[in-house]
Parts: structure tokens; sequence; C-alpha cells
């Protein structure tokens, strides 16, 4: 039976529960314990895939085919533990499954309440998998003190009264703002925090500081004292220059120790860090460095990318060389020639996004890299654009365009190389789709298989003929237009296996130009970088040593 940790924040939020929580799994691997990490959110959206990602950065998707928070990303990378459905959960989805099972009689006619209803559901939903590892780790959105969070603190200090004792401890990270006027950092903030904590039923065992500053002996007892936590259990967590040094940083704090410490596992079994020290040297130690251009239409949130940004960080480590990115408005080249912002880059990528807003910048950035032999990297819509400019320039069908834009416009005026996909097969079934469905979950979601073409780059890449990647998509490339733009040079190097619907397309004769129907980047880690970001980053230092 697992062993559960909850992570709770307080003060202010985005102070790093979800990279903390993935560090504490990280270590506790290192240590020779399995784990598994989840996400409770206390939003009313059943899940963020209906979210702009200007409100909530990106979704990341799971293999069965979840659309999640982008902390499950960052648990994956920092664990190598494919998230689940089962590991992320909303308000949302608690209500929905709650009001369910009164619309059958399920409750057999009593009246719904918080408590119990409730929070026996989300109790439900922790219990799930429990044997399967040492470690759960579940961290609760938001900070204490939101009343949308009431159901869920709730729900784990049942669920901390009602398994064995010793089985559930609680860790709450919280902020030590530097004042600089008095030049102290000040505790008090945290000392309310662990107030509010408590004054609902809930006492911390390890306590997280952020700060700026090193943290004096003084505080730390200071906080132990007024906190009611073991001074030793009280961990400074600080700025750092890469995420990936977090779980060296916090195992130097002494964090996975306060853990087992708090669950009375001694003697621990000593850790092996051989994995962390190799990827810090490799962050930090880096022999060269590449410019990509990431060429988006939402990149004045870079969270809207997260795992895009991270899987070029990996590529980079896999080549030693740093991966300096720079954020593209799409739409800045549909009123401007691209050829001044990009010639300078090593490389262009073209990331994935919805509706019509700033694709054609997005068609002239692929343009761009085909006739100048700049590597290309084009994932779902960035793939899309790269079939349609094919379409348009070297097909030579001028009107060549989208369905979803013709479907926002109201009206037919494009060919339609791109087209709404209304079934396809999942699990040896067959899933049907109308273009007026809810949006919520109706795409073509998670993993799914593609075969790759006899020596094409892909299969060299990939050092295989079948892969396995994670789609999230309304619309395909139409298998009607697959042999006029292969006669044009645009080649179908990945397909469905039943050969239906393309997966991945290249160029011929050019060093490096790749468009995928799917998102690579959530499979990429920094101990295992995903092979396309891994070629893609070899490819752009080739090209940085011809300019």
């Amino acid at each position: 039976m697992a062993r559960y940790v909850f992570i709770t924040g307080g003060v202010v939020s985005s102070l790093g529960k979800g990279l903390a929580s993935a560090a504490l799994g990280a270590l506790l691997q290192a240590r020779g314990f399995s784990v598994r990490l989840r996400k409770l959110d206390p939003y009313l959206n059943v899940d963020p895939g209906t979210m702009s990602p200007f409100e909530h950065g990106e979704v990341f998707v799971t293999d069965d085919g979840a659309e999640t928070d982008l902390d499950l990303g960052h648990y994956e990378r920092f664990t190598g533990v494919a998230a689940r459905q089962t590991d992320s959960v909303s308000s949302g989805r608690i209500y929905s499954s709650v009001l369910e099972k009164e619309r059958r009689g399920d409750y057999l006619g009593k009246t719904i309440q918080v408590i119990p209803h409730v929070t026996n559901e989300i109790k439900d939903f922790l219990t799930i998998g429990a044997d399967e590892v040492d470690f759960m780790l579940c961290e609760i959105g938001g900070t204490v003190g939101d009343i949308e969070g009431l159901p869920f603190f709730e729900a784990i200090r049942q669920f901390g009264q009602e398994r064995p004792r010793g089985q559930c401890i609680f860790m709450h990270l919280t902020l030590l703002p530097w004042i600089a006027a008095s030049g102290e950092l000040k505790t008090k903030p945290t000392q309310h925090s662990v107030k509010e904590l408590r004054s609902i039923g809930i006492a911390p065992d390890v306590l997280v500081c952020r700060s700026e500053r090193p943290i004096p002996e003084k505080e730390r007892e200071k906080l132990a004292l007024f906190c009611n936590v073991r001074p030793d259990s009280v961990i400074a967590a600080y700025d750092l220059k890469s995420i990936y040094e977090a779980p060296l940083a916090y195992h130097r704090e002494g964090l996975d120790q306060a853990v087992l410490d708090a669950f009375g596992i001694s003697p621990a079994p000593k850790p092996t860090l051989d994995r962390w020290d190799d990827v810090a040297d490799r962050v930090f130690n880096p022999e060269g460095e590449v410019r990509v251009a990431i060429v988006g239409k939402y990149t004045q949130l870079e969270d809207a990318y997260k795992s895009i940004a991270e899987a070029l960080t990996h590529g980079g480590m896999a080549n030693r060389v740093k991966v300096r990115i720079d954020w593209v408005d799409a739409e800045l080249f549909e009123r401007e020639d691209p050829a001044p912002y990009l010639e300078n880059f090593h490389a262009i990528l073209v990331p994935g996004g919805f509706g019509e807003r700033g694709t054609e910048g997005k068609i002239r950035a692929a343009q761009f890299a085909r006739e100048h032999k700049v590597p290309y990297l084009g994932i779902c819509l960035g793939m899309q654009m790269a079939v349609v400019e094919a379409a348009r320039n070297l097909a030579g069908m001028k009107t060549a365009g989208s369905q979803e834009f013709d479907h926002e416009a109201g009206e037919a005026r494009f060919e339609p190389v791109i087209f709404h996909l209304k079934e396809w097969i999942k699990d040896n079934q067959k899933i049907a789709r109308d273009v007026l469905d809810d949006k919520g979950g109706t795409m073509r979601l998670g993993a799914f298989a593609a075969s790759l073409k006899d020596g094409s780059k892909v299969a060299e890449i990939y050092g295989s003929h079948r892969i396995e990647e994670r789609h999230r998509h309304r619309y395909e490339v139409d298998i009607k237009y697959k042999d006029a733009l292969e006669n044009s040079g645009l080649v179908f190097s990945g397909m469905s296996p039943d050969g239906r619907l393309p997966e991945i397309v290249e160029i011929k004769d050019h060093p490096w130009y790749i468009g995928v129907q799917f998102h690579p980047e959530l499979k990429s880690k920094p101990f295992a970088p995903h092979p396309l970001f891994a070629d893609f980053v070899r490819a752009a230092v080739e090209m940085s040593r011809l300019v």
C-alpha cells in the first residue's frame, strides 16, 4: 500500500509546487522507491482542454488520452513515469461525477452535500492505483485559504485521519519575502499560511520555503518553533539557474531525508544521483550554442509551449549545446517579410494551435525554412501549415487551406487539403465526431501508432519503422492530395497503420525539414531526449557551422 505525500502551497501562487513535487519524486526514485504523482486542481473546468493557453498554459496529454495540467509534464520529465487519466482531477470533474451519480439514483435519495459526498469522491480518486507504488505524491493546486480549494483540503484531512498512522504526511510550500528596506527575510507570511492550514485540521510535517536569499539559522529555528515542525524539516528552496538542478538542490537541502524521516523510514536507502549529475553537467557545461525561432500564436505566455521549450533543452543536452529560444509572434509575418527576422536563426520550429489567427504567418515561416534550407520542425498545426505551403507553392494549388478556417468563416474559401476528421480507430473501437460536437474531450487524443517509410529521414532518426506518439487535434491532412504533393517533393514518410491518416511529412533535398501531426515534445525527458528533438538540434548545430 502506497504512502502518501500531500503537497500544498501558501502565501502566493506559482511558487513551484509542481517542480518541488517532481523533484521529490525523482529523489525517492534515486533511493530505489517507486512513485506516482497526481494533481488535484480546484477550478470548475472538467479539464484544461477547452481553456485558453493564455489562461492556463499548455495542455499536457497522456497516452490514454487525458487532457491535463502542465504540471503532469514536469512529473513525467523528472520521473519518467507515464502519466495517466487517473493522475489529474479538477473540481469540475469531481462535481460532474457526483451529479451523474445523483441523477442515476446512486445516493438513494439522500441530500447531496460537499461533506461527505464531494469529499468521498475526492478520496476515492486518491486511492486509485495505491497498491502499485511505494509513494503517491499528490499536489493540491492553488493556495491554502482559497475558497474553491476547501473541499480538497477537507478531503485530504479526512484521508490522513482514516489511513493507518504514519501512512500520510503533509508538505507545505511557502514564500519567505525579502524586505530590502529593512534587509530582512520575513517569516510572518509563512506563519500565517501554516496557521490557516492548521485551522482546517492539517499540520505540515515538512516546510519548504522559497527564498531569494540564504535562510539564517535563527529564522529556520523561528519557523520550526512557530510552525510546529522539526528544525531539519524546514527546507530552503532557492531560485535556480535551471529547473533540472532541482533534484540535486533539494537533496542538498535534505528534502528527501526529511520526508523519509517523517514516515519513520530508517535507515533510509542511500540515493544514486548519477543520472542527475549527468543532466546538470550537460546543462551547465555546453560546448556551443544554437538559436531556434519558435514561430507561434501564443508566444506572449511561454508556458503555452512549456513542453516544447523543455524538449529543445533536452535536444541541446543530447548534443552538449545550449539552445537559445526566441519567441516570434506568427501574426508578425502576416504583415512583414519573415526574412529579416529569421535569417540569423539556425533552426525554425512552428508549434501547434487552434484557429486561423496567425496561420498565414506560420505558412510564410515554413516557406522561408524550405527555400533557405533552414532546419524546420512543424508540430501539429505547424505540420499542417507546412503541407498547405507545399500545396500552394510546389503543387500549384493556390487556394489550398484548411477546413478548420472555412468552418470559422462560415464559407468555403479554400481547397481543403486539411479536413475535419470525423472518425478514427482507438483501442480497436471506432470513434465518430462531428464538427458541431462539444469541444471538450472530442479531439483525437492520446497515443496512436504510425508506420514509417523505408529510407525516410524519420525512420533513420527513430531507428524503427513503427512508433507510437501522442495526438491532440481535430483536423488531418487529406490523403486524397498525397500523390500530387509527393510528386511535388513532399514525402509522406509516416502514416497510420491502416494507411488512411498522414502522420509525418518531410521535404526531399532539404537538410532537415519534417512535419509531424503528433506532439513529440510530450515524451521527451532530460535523461532521454526525444529522438526528433535531439536530431533537430543536431541539424541546427550543423547549420550554425555554415553561417
